[in-house]
């Protein structure tokens, strides 16, 4: 419908030039069609006629009539207002409405999706773990929030590649293969010659067992197979390391959530990409050498103070390895990268844009763009959970999913804007109540299901096909609401992925989910009137397809029963 109005308004805009009242060289404005906050206001509005009347040097009211005058006729529009000091507000007729169920119907899966970025290539690189350890809940939040990010650019016709980075080198990798060793060597916590930095949880035990056992893992094709030595430190390393990659694909793959490519940090030094981006930087006149380190200097693209690449004992600084990685994203053709991390990277976010920008490679300034999520704080009558029995230190992503399911903890974890704190409330996401988010919008959704099954056992024969062509007789108020609230899904759609805010998309679901359960109160669905019922069974239908095409943007399942 936005597009509709807008091709109206610039008709009406090139028939106001024509006829001499706006000057031939007018360059159309970045006019808005927008809904307004109040109903009254109509149901769609324009500033056209306000960023137009300095042109026309004309009072914005005045211009914003002759606007008027000059719209073309249109069957969707009722009637056209002005009001303030200009705004042109646009009421729409029962048939624009009743068009939306149709297009509903004939859209289905596809109702909300675009083809406006066709072909164009993202990256969305999400979770990123290291594996050390079974995935922990501000992991689940990570993991939630990039897939539904991956989905939402995908249904804005992006072609998206999921991508997972494994920080598989460095000292926490060399803390878990030490860890493993000393509980493959009979210690355990509490020790004496426990390491100092040793990870702690009951699953350490389980890989050191595991891997004295002989236990052949399997991740990605290849094969890693412990053996009955627990002084051989390289191979509990690479042992552990596949055994925790394994299990953390498998707390995703319970979660839902997949990628398409698993990124090696190890690659970057083995395939000679780190050492080839310090040659690039160096080459670009971006590098200088002060106390036998070799310094970028970052201050020339915003950063607050140069940053150390190479230290003088010939190690790395951390924030090298995120630069090349993302110099390959950029050479994989990715031409839009969007990294989700937890809010505590903040601090390395200039110093690898910095970086990219030091490449002088053409990269764009903003690239990548980063999406930073907050803590979470899971709570239990209303007590905070910390731990974890298996983990020791933390709460998994597992327990949370065996507790609630998995659909819940999706929808807690990304219904909120990343950048806030959240607090996940188990007792809330366990309960079978209209307070329960969850329950409220897939109970929405269940409830069109129940209304078709109680339509077989009544006798009555479902025809929507019917009921599309008279939805005219569902005139009442609520009614139209809803309607309204199915064609805000696509206008939705698009602006969470422009944002990067799929939270807006489950903000959207909860106000459907209302506006359907407003409606089914108010009338009665299943009436004797057959032109009247199946219209309402079109309607609601339609509603069903909304709410299933939206869940499935955030990986959640639309249940036919509850």
């Amino acid at each position: 419908m936005k597009s509709q109005l807008r091709a109206l308004v610039s008709q009406g805009i090139d028939a106001l030039v024509a006829a001499g009242i706006l000057p031939a060289d007018t360059a159309a404005p970045d006019f808005v069609i927008e809904r307004p906050k109040e109903r009254a206001h109509g149901d769609f509005s324009s500033n056209a006629a306000m960023l137009l009347a300095k042109a026309a040097r004309s009072n914005p009211r005045a211009l914003a009539q002759q606007l008027v005058e000059a719209l073309p006729k249109n069957d969707a529009v009722a009637r056209v207002e002005i009001a303030g000091p200009g705004f042109i507000n646009f009421h729409l007729a029962p048939e624009a409405w009743q068009q939306v169920v149709r297009d509903v119907h004939a859209r289905g899966a596809d109702y909300g999706r675009n083809t406006g970025h066709a072909g164009q290539m993202v990256g969305v690189e999400y979770v990123s773990a290291n594996p050390t350890g079974p995935l922990h809940v501000g992991h689940g939040r990570a993991a939630a929030i990039g897939d539904s990010i991956a989905r939402v650019l995908a249904a804005n016709g992006w072609k998206v590649i999921r991508e997972f980075y494994y920080n598989d080198a460095g000292v926490q990798i060399e803390n878990l293969a030490r860890s493993v060793q000393a509980r493959a060597q009979g210690l355990k916590p509490g020790d004496a010659e426990w390491p100092a930095d040793a990870y702690n949880g009951d699953y350490i035990a389980d890989v050191a067992q595991s891997y004295l056992r002989g236990d052949s893992v399997e991740i990605e094709g290849n094969v890693v197979t412990g053996k009955n030595d627990a002084g051989d430190l390289d191979a509990i390393r690479k042992f552990a390391v596949a055994a925790l990659r394994r299990e953390q694909n498998a707390d995703l793959d319970a979660y839902g959530v997949g990628f398409d490519n698993y990124f090696l940090e190890s690659s970057l030094y083995a395939d000679g990409k780190v050492e080839e981006t310090v040659q690039r930087l160096a080459a670009a006149g971006h590098t200088y050498e002060e106390g036998g380190a070799l310094w970028l200097r970052t201050t020339d693209f915003g950063d607050d103070k140069d940053r150390v690449m190479r230290k003088s004992d010939g190690t790395y600084t951390y924030f090298l390895p995120d630069v090349a990685y993302h110099l390959g994203k950029w050479q994989r053709g990715w031409l839009r990268a969007v990294t989700e991390l937890g809010a505590d990277h903040h601090g390395s976010l200039m110093r690898v844009k910095a970086g990219l920008q030091a490449l002088d490679l053409g990269i764009p300034k903003g690239y990548p763009d980063y999406v930073l999520h907050q803590m979470v704080t899971v709570m239990r009558g209303g007590e905070e959970v910390k731990l974890s029995k298996r983990a020791g230190s933390y709460l998994t992503l597992r327990d949370l999913i065996e507790e609630v399911g998995k659909d819940a903890v999706r929808w807690f974890l990304v219904a909120r804007k990343p950048d806030s704190q959240l607090t996940f409330d188990i007792d809330l996401a366990r309960s079978q109540s209209n307070d329960n988010p969850v329950y409220y919008v897939q109970y929405a959704h269940a409830r069109v299901c129940s209304l078709l099954r109680q339509a077989g056992e009544k006798g009555f024969v479902v025809d929507i096909a019917s009921g599309l062509a008279n939805l005219q007789a569902v005139g009442d108020d609520a009614s139209r609401e809803l309607m309204r609230e199915l064609s805000r899904f696509p206008e939705v759609v698009e602006q969470a992925g422009i944002d990067l805010e799929p939270h807006a998309i489950a903000q959207y679901l909860r106000e459907l989910a209302t506006a359907f359960h407003t409606a089914y109160h108010a009338q009665p669905v299943l009436v004797q009137a057959e032109a009247e019922r199946n219209a309402r069974l079109a309607l609601c239908t339609a509603t069903a397809q909304v709410l299933k095409n939206g869940l499935d943007l955030l990986g959640m399942t639309a249940p036919e029963t509850m």
